[in-house]
């Protein structure tokens, strides 16, 4: 198998985790501003697009180079070794970005790496007339410039990361999967604890932790834009879904339960559950935040409640966080992790956070709040 320079791109503030998962799943990687970068094989390419849940895409890098000039962005572009990737039909759409550099026309830059790509392919299968015939599997090329610096990478992964498969509904301000997982992630839950997500909309986050907790991998309901390559062959693919088949424990108990006021997003929670095959681990009932108690002990609740961005909402989600605080404080054994981006939830919860971390909802700057509760006994034999 060949070896490739691979980037798992991802939002800021998660690339830690990222890293985690990448270096999970057997490989070495180094940490960047939005991306994990590591080598590997096309199996490689395979498990991370089925495993990594905080990811949002997997690309691999074709190459890396300075360009300040069209013709040097021509010449370095034409230079890099495209019959290693591209089959003679390949459809190769480019799409473009850039920041801070001097070539800051987007679409010159796409169209003068398609005709570079163009140029080599035809010298590489010996074509001295006429255009390609792009009709067969999609490779998408993106040229990112940032600071002068031009990055070419082909997208194996498709639609994004976070598209599971299992959302047949969601509500107003969907979370995204990948971000969910993240929240998940970042506390202390494991499969022996009661979990809680206590505004569960369309159950996003209690639906990643299920299947976090029975270690089922997140691209098990979906396809990839590289299923269709020649190189990314079936027994790949077959490969990484045997081992994800072996590695699920579809027998791990879990006590998840989601929440939320609204009893149409109740009904649409239960019905993504099911459609990723967890409809039977998880609890999902109406309740306001306010009633909520339980006799369990040493349990996570985590939570993306209203933010109270229009200043109109803002006199009743502080209403809501101060119910939120109320009643949660009465839970002395649970630990309580809340993402808003309401810069005075500490005040209005009525506690001060054992820790924030800064993260982004989409283009939302947010804060997570975590309020940690004393460890759980260790069991005894």
């Amino acid at each position: 198998m060949t070896k490739y320079k691979i980037i798992a791109t991802a939002a800021m503030g998660i690339e830690s985790l990222v890293a985690k998962e990448v270096r999970a799943l057997g490989y070495e990687c180094e940490v960047d501003n939005g991306k994990v970068i590591f080598e590997g094989d096309e199996l490689a390419i395979a498990r991370a697009n089925l495993w990594l849940r905080t990811a949002d895409r997997v690309k691999i890098e074709v190459g890396q180079f300075k360009a300040r000039t069209f013709d040097e962005l021509f010449e370095k572009t034409k230079a890099l070794d495209w019959g290693r990737y591209l089959p003679v039909d390949a459809q190769f759409p480019v799409s473009g970005k850039s920041v801070k550099s001097k070539l800051f026309s987007v679409s010159d830059c796409q169209s003068i790496v398609k005709k570079a790509i163009v140029d080599k392919m035809k010298k590489h299968h010996n074509i001295t007339t006429g255009w390609l015939e792009e009709k067969g599997a999609t490779f998408k090329i993106e040229v990112a410039l940032l600071k002068d610096i031009a990055t070419i990478t082909i997208d194996t992964s498709g639609a994004g990361l976070h598209k599971r498969g299992y959302r047949v509904g969601q509500g107003e301000a969907p979370l995204k999967e990948t971000l969910a997982a993240a929240l998940v992630m970042l506390t202390p839950w494991n499969p022996d604890r009661p979990f809680v997500d206590a505004f569960c909309g369309s159950g996003t986050i209690a639906i990643e932790a299920a299947l976090i907790g029975q270690n089922i991998a997140p691209g098990f309901n979906r396809d990839f834009i590289s299923e269709e390559w020649p190189w990314m062959s079936q027994e790949i693919w077959d490969k990484a879904r045997d081992e994800a088949e072996e590695l699920a424990n579809y027998d791990q108990d879990l006590d998840i339960a989601g929440y939320d006021i609204d009893h149409r997003m109740i009904k649409v929670a239960q019905q993504n559950a099911f459609e990723a095959g967890l409809g039977d681990l998880i609890q999902f009932k109406q309740m306001q935040v306010r009633d909520f108690a339980t006799p369990k002990e040493y349990g996570i609740i985590v939570g993306n409640p209203p933010y109270g961005e229009r200043l109109s909402d803002r006199p009743s989600v502080e209403a809501m966080y101060a119910e939120m605080g109320d009643a949660f404080a009465k839970l002395d054994t649970w630990s309580v992790f809340m993402l808003t981006s309401h810069e005075q939830f500490e005040q209005y919860y009525g506690k001060p956070a054992t820790k924030k971390r800064k993260l982004f909802n989409g283009f939302i700057k947010t804060d997570y709040y975590q309020y940690w509760g004393p460890r759980p006994p260790r069991k005894t034999n």
